[in-house]
């Protein structure tokens, strides 16, 4: 018997600006060359995120907003994210397989917290990829809204060049202002 896997990964955890995003995918075919996404040139995620799209059975994208984030703080929005992404399959499952060391999901059935799930599952693969895509999307669409941050390079999160543009332009409204940096 085939079983049902739910790989669910985020992207922007540890970012300064811009949104926390999470991805569930069931995948219904293999894809060649999938990996954690991190693994991945930005050339190659592109090219597996059209193919995840193409094949897969069920995507579900959710997010997170800054202000969700200064709010409620980075674990509740990682929960929230999740959940959103997981309230798209609307397949019965076997396992629904988080990558990491903590079950944000542990409400749901059959889910689970597996370390470096995203370079042992195709699907928790897919899953952290069409999160940081979809998140880098985003971040661009801020470069253009937001000049001087260069999250087209950035994505939000800290470097050294972003650290020069906070300190010489100050943070934007899409910057989590509750981080310990901004107050």
């Amino acid at each position: 018997m085939i079983k049902i896997l739910v790989g669910i990964d985020e992207v922007g955890r540890g970012s300064l600006a811009g949104p926390l995003y999470s991805a569930a995918v069931i995948l219904k075919s293999p894809i060649s060359g999938l990996r954690d996404s991190k693994l991945l040139s930005k050339n190659q995620r592109e090219k597996l995120f059209d193919q995840i799209v193409a094949k897969a059975e069920y995507i579900g994208i959710g997010h997170a907003d800054p202000s969700f984030i200064d709010k409620y703080g980075l674990t509740r929005a990682n929960q929230f994210a999740m959940e959103q992404a997981c309230s798209n399959i609307q397949k019965p499952y076997d396992r629904l397989i988080i990558d990491g060391n903590f079950n944000y999901l542990e409400h749901l059935p059959k889910s689970e917290a597996i370390i470096k799930a995203d370079q042992k599952f195709d699907c928790v693969s897919a899953a952290s990829i069409i999160a940081k895509v979809t998140r880098d999307r985003i971040m661009y669409q801020y470069d253009e809204q937001y000049p001087g941050y260069n999250f087209i390079s950035n994505v939000g999160y800290p470097t050294k060049e972003h650290y020069l543009a906070i300190a010489s332009l100050g943070i934007t409204p899409i910057h989590r202002a509750s981080f310990k940096l901004f107050r």
